[in-house]
């Protein structure tokens, strides 16, 4: 059973900077893809960034979040900067049920991942 455990959230003023980790057990991430989505309190869950064999992002969080990962901690990080209070949400790491690589198009499905951490909380203040 694949686990994702979700870690680094906290409370941030805008403009300031967080690092989220995501450690996978049972999975091997450094040949599949994995996402982070985030849910703000009254919305849907959203795509926020993916690594497979590229990286994608979601427009609002292009040029302030990055992705990456370590093959040898077997874990995937986001890397937040210029935070805004809009970025407040709870953060989701997530993997697909087999070991396979998304495009771009389904990177940023929800329904194309099987395993989700869950979640961290990032709130941001004005």
């Amino acid at each position: 059973q694949v686990q994702l455990v979700e870690s680094g959230g906290g409370l941030v003023q805008a403009g300031g900077s967080l690092r989220l980790s995501c450690a996978a057990s049972e999975r091997t991430i450094s040949s599949g893809a994995m996402g982070w989505f985030r849910r703000a309190p009254g919305k849907e869950r959203e795509f926020v960034a993916a690594i497979s064999s590229a990286t994608y992002y979601a427009d609002s969080v292009k040029g302030r979040f990055t992705i990456s990962r370590d093959n040898a901690k077997n874990t995937v990080y986001l890397q937040m900067d210029s935070l805004k209070p809009e970025d407040t949400a709870a953060y989701y790491c997530a993997t697909t049920r087999i070991v396979r690589r998304l495009d771009g198009y389904d990177a940023r499905r929800l329904d194309k991942y099987y395993y989700w951490g869950q979640g961290t909380q990032v709130t941001v203040s004005s």
